[in-house]
């Protein structure tokens, strides 16, 4: 059968607003795209936008002044087409629509949703990719041990799957056959999943790719050496097939970096691997192209001393461990009580770790904080050129940083993301499905707006810091101490225990201000709500009215605030008169 390669395509402005209608033409236009009809009836933007094109600018003009664009009654915003207008490309046809230069391939849409370069013959890819394809399990047969690696080739089931009238048919091509094919054998989600990976194994995929599979415990890496061909195969479990020449030892999966297993994890018979294609070369596999210098391998340099005294931690051993700890855990959490220096220490530390600010990003949590604020999802956003305001997918810090620490050329480099007053929200709504991926790194998921596959990079270090005034320690569920390690900041335990007095001391201050803040905690007895030394590390504390000054303002609401409706005399038993004649 035959199926419509070219339907109608819309852009509607906004959801249920105006509607522009077109169609691609077969018919190649001056810049070497397909030209394409904007429809009569079409309504178009009547304001010429900043960012529009002068060509566009000068065609819009045109078509204003040969009546091709007229008024709609009742809508100054709008005009309408009096004619079938031919454009150069889609692209030239949605700046005319929307009046403003924007991408057609992708503006235009079927009114089923499907983007306009899904009906594109062709298009452009990077010179050499990657991939995986599974093939250990294809409906109970282990098709890598019994015909792939004896074979040299690589394969797709198809069993029902109609006669391809094309050898690198379109995306939508590939949708109207499996509609057909599988009917009533596969669900609308499998349909689409088996329309993504027909598409990646007959059309993108090229002779000189890498190709991998996974057969029991090891990774075989191989390079395509043929077309795509189509056969009759038993069962009809490899009736898509392509020639390979693999390696003939594996891989121990193991062994493999991080990111590769990451990638391994995907649900998919088909993988798009491209973004780890170098870190294939270097286990041997074939590449058109191989960086000469590959970059330095992941790495948190130790703490020099001058980092040290700057911090006054006269143990260096307490950073050292700080430091293996995120090495092995990736992610950890500094508690204590407020005024200890947890968030000043973790910005330090990540910014020596990952080599300045840049590699840095912070956010605060609060009991509002939600997945949405986090990572990702619909919100009201503005466009700049047109001030129409629309629900659409943007991403959060945490999205945000992850795909700055996985850009090639990124991936050497430790990325840390702090998150202060963690406690303070609900985690598990926060995280949603990411709460899984901070214990399982090697591991992806599937994310519930976008529909990505994601995995956190290995290079993404997390540091969190809970004041142990608002919540203790031992409220924190099991499954967040099981994802991060915990360490305390409190003025009974190093590095914070004497910080005040190494302070003074580097300051040429007296030590009056660190006798009585260990005379306060002393008082205070409970640890989780003891005052930390960051209150008195003040220029000019050694004035009295200074100390008192930050004592009465800062220090004692705190307390009062502890003993709310216990009839403490705070002043009386935290006050600095009243620590001053206890002190010997």
């Amino acid at each position: 059968m035959s199926y419509p390669e070219h339907p109608e395509f819309q852009i509607t402005r906004p959801p249920s607003g105006p509607t522009a209608r077109g169609r691609l033409l077969d018919e190649v236009g001056n810049n070497g795209s397909l030209k394409f009809l904007l429809l009569k009836g079409s309504q178009v933007s009547a304001v010429d936008w900043p960012g529009l094109s002068d060509y566009a600018r000068r065609q819009r003009a045109e078509l204003r002044a040969d009546d091709s664009l007229t008024t709609v009654d009742g809508h100054p915003e709008l005009r309408e087409t009096t004619r079938d207008i031919e454009c150069n490309s889609s692209s030239a046809a949605a700046a005319i629509v929307l009046g403003y230069s924007a991408g057609g391939p992708e503006t235009w849409r079927t009114a089923e949703g499907f983007p306009l370069s899904d009906y594109l013959p062709g298009s452009w890819r990077a010179p050499h990719k990657a991939w995986l394809v599974r093939g250990s399990n294809v409906s109970g047969h282990n098709l890598v041990r019994t015909l792939w690696l004896n074979e040299g080739l690589v394969s797709l089931s198809g069993t029902h799957l109609p006669p391809l009238e094309e050898p690198a048919p379109t995306k939508s091509a590939l949708r109207a056959y499996v509609e057909e094919g599988y009917d009533s054998a596969a669900s609308y989600n499998q349909k689409r999943d088996l329309v993504d990976e027909l598409h990646a194994f007959l059309t993108q995929m090229r002779v000189g790719d890498t190709v991998a599979t996974r057969l029991d415990d090891e990774l075989y890496l191989g390079e395509i050496t043929g077309a795509a061909e189509r056969t009759s195969s038993p069962g009809g479990l490899s009736n898509l097939r392509r020639k390979v020449v693999w390696q003939p030892t594996g891989h121990p999966y193991g062994e493999l970096p991080e990111e590769v297993q990451q990638k391994l994890y995907v649900q998919h018979d088909v993988v798009d691997l491209t973004t780890v294609a170098d870190t294939l070369a270097r286990l041997g596999a074939p590449a058109t192209t191989v960086p000469e210098d590959l970059p330095e391998e992941l790495a948190l340099p130790p703490v020099p001393a001058a980092l040290a005294d700057e911090l006054l931690v006269h143990e260096p051993a307490w950073l050292e461990e700080v430091r293996e700890l995120l090495w092995e855990e990736r992610q950890l959490v500094l508690y204590g009580p407020p005024g200890t220096g947890k968030t000043y220490l973790a910005m330090r530390l990540a910014e020596h770790f990952g080599g300045g600010p840049e590699q840095v990003k912070l956010v605060q949590f609060h009991p509002s904080y939600a997945y949405e604020d986090f990572f990702e999802g619909f919100r009201p956003t503005e466009d700049p050129e047109t001030h129409e305001v629309a629900f659409r997918l943007t991403a959060g810090p945490l999205r945000e940083l992850a795909d700055l620490a996985s850009r090639e050329g990124n991936r050497h480099l430790p990325h840390f993301l702090i998150i202060d007053e963690i406690n303070r929200a609900n985690l598990a709504k926060v995280f949603g499905e990411l709460y899984f991926l901070l214990e399982y790194r090697k591991k992806s998921v599937r994310l519930t707006y976008s529909g990505d596959d994601f995995a956190l990079p290995p290079n993404l270090f997390v540091i969190g810091t809970m004041n142990t005034a608002d919540r203790s320690i031992a409220l924190v569920d099991a499954a967040m101490r099981r994802r991060f390690a915990f360490v305390e900041l409190s003025p009974r335990t190093e590095p914070t225990r004497g910080l005040l007095h190494r302070w003074l001391e580097r300051e040429g201050l007296g030590p009056e201000p660190a006798r009585l803040l260990d005379a306060l905690n002393d008082r205070i007895g409970d640890p989780d709500f003891a005052i930390g030394p960051s209150y008195l590390m003040k220029p000019g504390i050694q004035a009295d009215d200074r100390l008192r000054r930050v004592w009465r303002t800062k220090i004692l609401p705190l307390l009062e605030e502890h003993h709310y409706g216990e009839g403490e005399d705070i002043e009386a038993r935290y006050g600095l008169d009243a620590l001053r004649k206890s002190l010997p």
